[in-house]
């Protein structure tokens, strides 16, 4: 089982990043070795066929959708001192607003954004987030392998526009402690040694913004 720091150890952690990155399959080995509960983001959105398929409109409803799961989602969470337990969650909050910047018109994003200030008022902020970084190509490859439905019609541009999304907004996250994980040279998944390395540094403390940029040589899924 997994330490964590003996002072403070965060009771709130959220893996991040864009499509792809391996944040689930993360999510689920810390729940697992951590005796967490496990929050997983919505995936059974109705509105993505459309969004893939630019229907008019659907990028609206698809954010819209995500947007309010995501907020009951994480308003249903009991944080309180007295509640003694660790949740991993597998997104956070301000993912939405990622998406939304991307993919609405500038009267869509107007609507949108006054819904996320009313909501986000009322949302738990992590401990810790973990934010797992790859490269667009390296991404591609596994959308390919992974073979899921609408993902295929995710265009190069749109993957490299939602990586230089993220990669801007983790720059200037301050919100809570964050850990930066460069995964495109290695697999957590199905090599030992990636996992341990990695699994060895999330039981020392995290402050502020950190880096780590294992070595390796395979890649996640």
């Amino acid at each position: 089982m997994i330490r964590l720091p003996e002072h403070d150890p965060p009771r709130f952690i959220a893996v991040e990043g864009p499509i792809r990155v391996g944040k689930t399959s993360l999510a689920d080995i810390l729940a697992d070795r951590l005796r967490a509960e496990r929050l997983r983001d919505a995936e059974d959105n109705p509105f993505l066929e459309g969004f893939y398929r630019d229907r008019p409109g659907a990028a609206f409803q698809a954010q819209a959708y995500f947007l309010l799961r995501r907020y009951r989602l994480l308003s249903d969470l009991d944080l309180a001192s007295t509640a003694r337990r660790t949740v991993v969650s597998d997104f956070i909050f301000e993912k939405d607003r990622i998406f939304a910047n991307l993919n609405l018109s500038d009267a869509e994003l107007a609507l949108y954004e006054e819904y996320h200030a009313l909501l986000a008022e009322q949302i738990p902020i992590p401990d810790l987030v973990i934010y797992l970084q790859a490269k667009p190509e390296k991404l591609r490859e596994r959308i390919e392998k992974k073979n899921v439905p609408f993902e295929h019609r995710i265009s190069d541009e749109y993957l490299e526009a939602v990586v230089n999304a993220y990669e801007h907004f983790f720059f200037h996250y301050q919100a809570s402690n964050l850990l930066v994980i460069e995964t495109s040279e290695i697999d957590f998944v199905g090599r030992g040694e990636d996992l341990q390395q990695l699994l060895t540094r999330l039981s020392q403390p995290v402050k502020g913004t950190q880096y780590y940029l294992p070595l390796g040589s395979a890649t996640a899924d």
